[in-house]
């Protein structure tokens, strides 16, 4: 293994995520550490009928505040609660046959589904980059933040670890490098932010929203 990513797995998030794949050997999909209720893991926005941005929102069972996104499982009523939800969203109307079957299999761990997502992404982007998810590899718990990415990096045998660029306050150079890791970050993006699935199912003479 040499170049590996570790990243939350998010919820059709926009186009720059997926640099990520495109450039490394191997996706580790983060799902070991505490949900982040106001992330993108479980929700995105895009455009309503009027073309403002509405969150879009996957519907999980209850889950404790300190509870990791390993253990989210959708709720009981999430195919019927999310087919409901999609209905002010124009982009999600008639989709793809690939994507009216994903969302009528939101049941049981969100994980899964969330991997089986970014595939199907990755898939119409013509990226072919493994994924592996980071609660399989048996991390010590106590370990938090620069840490426990270095011991993923090392459990994996990586040489090289590549992070988005938001993570240049959070990682220290010296520390990767004690330990036999290059730490490399994505240039700044410079592309939209909307969900990939408006630059996936928007025709490309339409009018972009930005």
């Amino acid at each position: 293994m040499s170049r590996i990513a570790i990243m939350q797995p998010y919820f059709v998030p926009y186009a720059g995520y997926f640099r990520l794949f495109a450039e490394t050997d191997l996706f580790v999909i983060y799902d070991c550490v505490q949900f982040p209720r106001r992330g993108y893991v479980h929700r995105n926005r895009l455009p309503d009928h009027k073309r403002q941005p509405q969150w879009l929102t996957l519907p999980l069972a209850p889950a404790d505040r300190q509870a990791t996104i390993q253990t989210l499982c959708f709720a009981e009523d999430a195919v019927s609660r999310l087919a409901t939800a999609r209905r002010k969203f124009p982009l999600l109307q008639n989709l793809p046959d690939e994507w009216e079957a994903l969302f009528a299999t939101v049941a049981g761990p969100l994980v899964p589904w969330l991997g089986r997502s970014l595939d199907l992404c990755c898939r119409s982007l013509q990226i072919d980059c493994p994924t592996i998810r980071s609660s399989e590899l048996a991390i010590a718990p106590q370990l938090r933040g620069q840490d426990r990415i270095i011991a993923i990096c090392k459990a994996l045998g990586a040489s090289s670890y590549l992070n988005a660029p938001g993570g240049q306050n959070l990682y220290a150079a010296e520390a990767f490098h004690k330990e036999g890791i290059e730490l490399r970050f994505l240039p700044p993006y410079e592309g939209s932010y909307w969900s990939i699935l408006f630059d996936l199912l928007t025709p490309p003479t339409s009018a972009r929203l930005g």
